[in-house]
């Protein structure tokens, strides 16, 4: 049976087909820029109450380097999330993503930013890294939570249609960058969601997933085991923001469509909202990222009760969804979904916002 959400009964807004507001309590999964892109966009809204659920499998620049050389969790993405939940995020981006200068005495310290450093240094003082994260959370002053999925250590790995394999984020990206089409996706070793993870998760009332690259940020937090028996247990709606773009050669002709399939086989359960972007920008931009195997994201053939949801995202030269465009639309997926007496029932919706 498909879960989606639902309207509040008994009040006088069910009675009278109306709506009544209240706090809803979302979680946003993801990684990159994509997701905390999001959350800037979200974190206006009084009526959300923001989490979100982080990937933790970065092997590359500054988080890989710290990984390695002193075996912490990658902070990277965990840091740009809480960012852009920052109460001031102008400015504690200035100050904890500025790159430290290589000095004399201190060469390892050179090229990491000032944020990552001291996530890391939090983490090996508390010896938790949650406790790490809700400690930058306070100093950030974030509107919102944010949960790293796990804090097991573990690698993307993937293998692609002609038999071949890597390991690692870089080496996944960069092998679909090189024509290779990804069959399978996996985590080893096996990595399992934090219990207090799990709790935040099923307390949800809805999830959404993306935008971000899809191999490499969206798939790896619900490929955690532990995470589809928690979003079993969120009765509201899973929502996907499509990305504007393919991501090189190995995803020719990949669609919004296929990527809400591998999304539902991991947990379990259907998508029930697509958000996509409906007009790109001009042909002199997108012909820059043709040159880089990079086409716009189709549509393809969703499935018949999955929700699409139609607007303009794209409205500058960089393909990066517009944040006020998108969190209203989000918001108006949300108030449908969950505060309509009377939810749309109508596949598809196109929003002019």
């Amino acid at each position: 049976m498909r879960k989606c959400g639902g309207s509040i009964g008994g009040s006088p807004a069910d009675r009278m087909g109306g709506m009544e507001l209240r706090e809803l309590n979302i979680g946003c999964f993801g990684g990159g820029t994509g997701l905390p892109s999001l959350l800037g966009g979200l974190k206006s809204n009084p009526w959300l109450t923001l989490n979100a659920v982080v990937t933790m499998f970065d092997s590359g620049g500054s988080s890989g380097q710290l990984k390695d050389e002193l075996g912490v969790l990658p902070p990277g993405d965990v840091l740009k999330c809480a960012l852009a939940l920052a109460r001031n995020e102008g400015e504690a981006r200035r100050v904890l993503l500025a790159r430290l200068p290589t000095l004399e005495h201190h060469e390892k310290l050179g090229g990491h930013t000032g944020g990552n450093l001291l996530l890391s240094m939090m983490e090996q003082y508390s010896g938790d890294f949650l406790a790490a994260v809700d400690g930058l959370r306070g100093l950030l002053g974030c509107r919102g939570r944010v949960w790293p999925v796990t804090i097991e250590r573990a690698s993307i790995c993937a293998e692609y249609q002609d038999g071949s394999l890597s390991e690692g984020e870089v080496e996944v990206d960069a092998e679909q960058l090189r024509g290779h089409q990804v069959k399978r996706l996996w985590l080893a070793p096996d990595a399992s969601i934090h219990p207090t993870v799990a709790d935040a998760i099923r307390g949800f009332d809805a999830v959404i997933i993306g935008p971000g690259s899809f191999f490499t940020s969206l798939m790896p937090p619900v490929l955690v085991r532990g995470v589809k028996e928690a979003l079993a247990e969120v009765r509201g709606p899973v929502i996907l923001i499509a990305n504007l773009l393919t991501e090189g050669r190995g995803m020719s002709g990949f669609t919004a469509a296929d990527a809400a399939r591998w999304i539902e086989k991991a947990i379990g359960r259907p998508v029930d909202v697509v958000i996509a972007n409906s007009e790109g920008p001009s042909p002199e931009v997108l012909a820059r990222y043709a040159v880089e195997h990079k086409t716009p994201l189709e549509i393809g053939d969703l499935d018949s009760e999955c929700q699409l949801v139609l607007g303009q995202f794209w409205r500058k030269d960089i393909a990066r969804h517009d944040r006020r465009r998108l969190s209203f639309a989000v918001w108006s997926v949300l108030t449908d979904r969950l505060l309509r007496a009377n939810p749309h029932s109508s596949r598809t919706s196109t929003l002019v916002v």
